[in-house]
């Protein structure tokens, strides 16, 4: 006969769930202290609970013991990857043969991003990576500018251009929920920034998609007006498809 759950049993349960759901957000190298800011359980009690995740193998720890990421039984746990509709994929080609950027599209899911259809011929950033730094990337701070809330956790620099003084990260984000764009020039890598659109169903108006085009920062920096332009075309196009 199977014993009685105690009273105790039911919260760790939940703690630990939130613990996966955490590092599957949060991506690869995340640590246990960010992992107890991040949910606010007591370190005692995350550190115990990431020790049992690790020995039944829903999680790992990276070999410098550095931080976690997903194990081997947690892809029994993953949602299947996400991928474009046809249409969708085809406006995107439509916008490559435009472009000498690298075009790519994104879902959000809460704080993740997840590629929809990566540019083949310029690869992006790990989305594990870019949902770490939100604040780092153009698509991050589309996500960002909807929420409305900056991470707990101490905003990471980059590299000298990254902006991680929090009032002037909101100034930023105040520009973004105005003008539904974002501007990076260098600051997740030094040579290299993006400008992000956000797509918002056609109904209510709510962010379902971020469509980006990466290239040099420098080039990023300038006007772009007719690039932004062709951009927003593109984007108000995916948005039937993608609500």
């Amino acid at each position: 006969m199977t014993s009685p759950i105690s009273g105790r049993q039911p919260q760790a349960v939940r703690s630990a769930l939130r613990i996966l759901e955490e590092v599957a957000s949060a991506g690869v190298g995340v640590t246990a202290k960010e992992i107890s800011t991040a949910l606010r359980i007591p370190p005692a009690t995350t550190y115990r609970l990431l020790n049992l995740l690790v020995a039944e193998e829903y999680l790992v720890r990276l070999p410098d013991l550095g931080g976690f990421a997903l194990g081997r039984r947690s892809a029994n746990l993953a949602p299947a990857p996400l991928t474009a509709p046809t249409a969708a994929r085809a406006v995107m080609h439509r916008l490559r043969e435009r472009v000498r950027w690298g075009a790519h599209l994104v879902a959000f899911d809460r704080h993740r991003l997840r590629f929809l259809d990566a540019d083949p011929d310029h690869p992006p950033t790990d989305a594990d990576e870019l949902s770490r730094h939100l604040h780092a990337s153009g698509l991050g701070r589309l996500l960002l500018a909807e929420d409305g809330d900056l991470p707990d956790a101490p905003l990471t620099r980059l590299t000298p251009q990254t902006v991680v003084d929090r009032d002037e990260l909101r100034h930023a984000l105040d520009a973004v929920r105005r003008d539904d764009l974002a501007r990076q020039c260098g600051e997740f890598h030094a040579a290299l920034g993006c400008l992000a659109v956000a797509i918002r169903a056609p109904g209510d108006r709510r962010l379902v998609a971020g469509l980006a085009l990466t290239g040099p920062a420098d080039r990023v920096a300038a006007p772009n007006t007719e690039l932004i332009a062709l951009l927003r075309d593109h984007a108000t196009d995916l948005a039937p498809l993608l609500a």
